[in-house]
């Protein structure tokens, strides 16, 4: 009867802590590539690493081996020249006198816990398929038999990308990817420093066994995976997708896998923002957009679902419009009795619909004839110039403007007939009211900002409220963060220390566009407070 799965250990953090910072012993800005590594492990993936000859890729790979036991190391550069035998055994020549196609796979890939495969991508077809399976499935097929393989992890190594179609399935059946460079010109002296060969010094009882790594596997199923971290990834898939940056659904839910088990071997029982600091090392396609992964996730450091900045933003502008849309809204005043009221030349508030006033043309006043106006002088007509008397002092309904009454003559009994320009009685006649043309006007509405319904202010300040309360919150989360920022970087077993700069200056940029949020919130309310209200029904 199999042993039941243990719980994780737990010392499980502390002894991989340990294990970890004994695996880099030795080892020169190789920080990363053994952390993923060992993390790769831990959640039953396998690590590429991309670089040039002599950058300690396979070395990697032989320190991995010792954080396990038991468990047996293969190692193999291949080439377009390799052969299946090579990876995984020479065929039993027992079994060919039985007609039975067998491997012998001691000592080969099929029967080994950590494995390097340097130059990976020269793996031709006659070896492709049976090392897909093994990769991805754990299992060999060994002539009619399909047999478990214990393969923990397989640390793959390439001088360059592969270029070749078919070789894309092995290129994704590597979740944790990492560019190895020259040691950079900071590390080069200590380099120059190392003496012999250092190598690894592991207490065995920090090793994990077989069933301790199958309880972290277990137990990693039951990490909480929260919301915030739910939409990050949703975004992240949306950003990769504008980024021409493919990724397959197989490699997101592995993604996750990978997150789950970080915040386990972290101690905790849920994925922390911080788990996905990893996310950089999973989705490239070429080794330029880890950076691009790195930054847009660093933007992003501190944002949660319900509380991300951006979404906020957008909540607030639309508020904003609409108290806009309120303040500018106008209506028709009324007076105390309910009547409307328009608006009389004066600008006075009045409850009359319409006026007379004078009648203007083109911009210019409008009079009546004088009642003994003539188009010429009366005197040229004679006795009979009363039959050329203008009759319709309306000009037919047009009215006379100034300079066309200025053209009339008009009888003037003590000094004969004069032109209107020149009549002694010119200006009085203007300026008497009863020689305007008048027309009936339609009085303007006399408009005052809209009186809003009571329930609909209060409803708005109502929610205007909770949002408040929820960003106020989200601060006070925030600013914990901020608070435990250093310690929880700086203790992740994953997570690089030098994270914690970039981290800090991402969720101080989000601190302060939530005040700038708060601080828009507070005017909205004023605003709405200070919109007329309907007065109550008396």
């Amino acid at each position: 009867m199999a042993e039941p799965l243990k719980k994780p250990p737990s010392d499980l953090a502390t002894r991989l802590k340990a294990l970890r910072d004994g695996l880099l012993t030795g080892l020169v800005e190789r920080d990363v590539p053994v952390r993923l590594a060992l993390l790769a492990a831990l959640a039953g993936e396998h690590l590429l690493l991309i670089g040039p000859p002599g950058t300690a890729k396979s070395l990697v790979a032989r320190r991995l081996h010792q954080a396990f036991h038991p468990a047996t190391y293969f190692e193999r550069l291949l080439t377009r020249f390799s052969v299946p035998e090579e990876l995984f055994g020479p065929l039993s020549i027992k079994g060919l006198e039985e007609d039975r196609y067998e491997r012998l796979t001691e000592a080969y890939l099929p029967r080994a816990s950590i494995a390097f495969l340097d130059e990976i991508f020269k793996a031709n077809s006659a070896i492709l398929n049976a090392l897909l399976t093994l990769l991805n499935e754990r299992e060999f097929d060994n002539g009619a038999r399909r047999e478990p393989t214990p393969l923990v992890c397989a640390v793959g190594a390439s001088n360059e990308l592969p270029k070749e179609e078919e070789l894309g399935a092995l290129f994704d059946r590597f979740l944790l990817r990492c560019h190895v460079g020259p040691v950079s010109k900071t590390g080069f002296p200590a380099l120059l420093g190392l003496r012999g060969d250092v190598g690894a010094e592991l207490p065995p009882q920090l090793r994990l066994s077989d069933v301790e790594l199958a309880a972290v596997r277990q137990a990693v199923a039951l990490v909480a995976v929260p919301d915030d971290v739910v939409v990050l990834l949703a975004d992240l898939r949306d950003w990769c997708t504008a980024e021409g940056i493919q990724v397959s659904d197989r490699r997101w839910r592995k993604v996750v896998k990978l997150l789950q088990t970080s915040a386990l071997t972290n101690g905790r029982d849920r994925v922390s923002i911080w788990d996905c600091w990893l996310l950089q090392h999973c989705l490239w396609n070429e080794p330029e957009q880890r950076a691009k992964v790195h930054d847009w996730y660093a933007a992003r450091a501190g944002a949660s679902a319900a509380m991300d900045p951006s979404r906020l933003t957008r909540i607030v502008v639309s508020w904003e419009g609409r108290l806009k849309r309120d303040q500018d809204s106008r209506s028709q005043a009324h007076d105390a009795e309910g009547n409307l009221l328009f608006k009389d030349s004066d600008g006075k508030p009045t409850t009359d619909k319409g006026s007379r006033a004078q009648a203007k043309r083109g911009g210019e006043s409008l009079y009546l004839a004088p009642h003994d106006a003539y188009p010429k002088d009366p005197d040229y007509y004679g006795n009979g110039r009363n039959n050329f008397k203008i009759k319709d002092r309306t000009n037919a309904g047009d009215g006379f403007t100034l300079g066309e009454l200025n053209a009339l003559w008009v009888h003037d009994p003590s000094r004969s007939s004069r032109q209107f320009a020149h009549w002694s009685n010119r200006d009085a006649y203007l300026a008497n009211q009863a020689n305007w043309f008048m027309k009936e006007l339609d009085l303007p509405p006399l408009m005052e900002p809209t009186r809003q319904k009571a329930a609909h202010l209060d409803a708005c300040l109502k929610e205007l409220a909770s949002l408040r309360r929820e960003v106020e919150t989200y601060k006070e989360q925030l600013l914990a963060h901020i608070a435990s920022l250093d310690a929880d970087i700086r203790a992740h077993l994953w997570v690089t220390d030098d994270f914690a700069e970039p981290a800090a200056r991402s969720l101080g940029a989000t601190r302060r566009e939530v005040e700038t949020l708060l601080g828009r919130l507070d005017k909205l309310r004023q605003g709405f407070e200070m919109l007329p209200r309907e007065e109550a029904p008396r």
